[in-house]
C-alpha cells in the first residue's frame, strides 16, 4: 500500500529496500546520538523474518525522489516494538513521523500484532506527544537506558492497536 499527498510534495511510504540503505543510516546518524550501524538496518531488512522496516520517501521539485524518514518494528507473536523511527531533520514537524508510525503499526496489524511497544528519552517530549496521539501511555522505566549519558527510558505501551484510528491518523 502506497501513501500520498503531504503539502506540495506527494509522499510515499513504502517497505524499505536495499537502495536506500545509505540514506536511512545517514538520517540515523543525524537523528540518534547512539546510531545504528548501516549493517545493523542491512539485518532488519535481510534476515530478521520478524522485523516490518518502512521509508517515507518524498518527490523533490526536480522530479528525484528522497527518503526522508524511516521506521523499524519488530512483531512477536501478538506484539509490536516500535525498534526505531527518525525523520531527517529539515523534514521534522511536517507529520511525516506520525505518518511513518500509522504505516508501521498498520502493517505489524496485518502481521498479528495487537498491541506495541516502545521506549523513549525523558527528554524528547515531541515524540512523546506523538506516540501519545497514537494512544501510547508510560507503562514504566527503564532507568540509565541510553548509554551516551545514562538518561532514563520511558517505557510506552499502546494497549490496543485500532486499524481505524490509524488510517485517520495516516491521511
Amino acid at each position: 500500500m502506497m501513501d500520498t499527498d503531504l503539502e506540495q510534495q506527494p509522499l510515499t511510504l513504502r517497505p524499505m529496500a536495499l537502495a536506500d540503505l545509505s540514506r536511512v543510516h545517514q538520517i540515523d546518524v543525524l537523528s540518534f546520538s547512539v546510531p545504528w550501524s548501516e549493517r545493523s538496518f542491512r539485518f532488519e531488512l535481510t534476515e530478521n523474518k520478524n522485523a516490518s522496516v518502512w521509508v517515507a520517501e518524498l518527490a523533490m521539485p526536480d522530479g528525484k525522489k528522497e527518503i526522508v524518514g524511516m521506521i523499524v518494528m519488530w512483531v512477536i507473536l501478538d506484539e509490536a516494538h516500535v525498534a526505531t523511527i527518525a525523520v531527517h531533520p529539515d523534514y521534522r514537524g511536517r507529520g511525516i513521523g506520525q505518518r511513518l508510525l500509522a504505516r508501521g503499526l498498520l502493517a505489524v496489524y496485518q502481521r498479528g500484532a495487537r498491541m506495541a511497544f516502545l521506549e523513549v528519552r525523558r527528554s524528547n517530549l515531541v515524540a512523546q506527544q506523538m506516540y501519545k496521539k497514537f494512544g501510547f501511555r508510560v507503562d514504566g522505566k527503564r532507568l540509565r537506558y541510553y548509554r551516551d549519558n545514562n538518561e532514563d527510558a520511558l517505557l510506552m505501551k499502546l494497549d490496543t492497536i485500532e486499524p481505524e484510528e490509524l488510517h485517520a491518523l495516516l491521511a
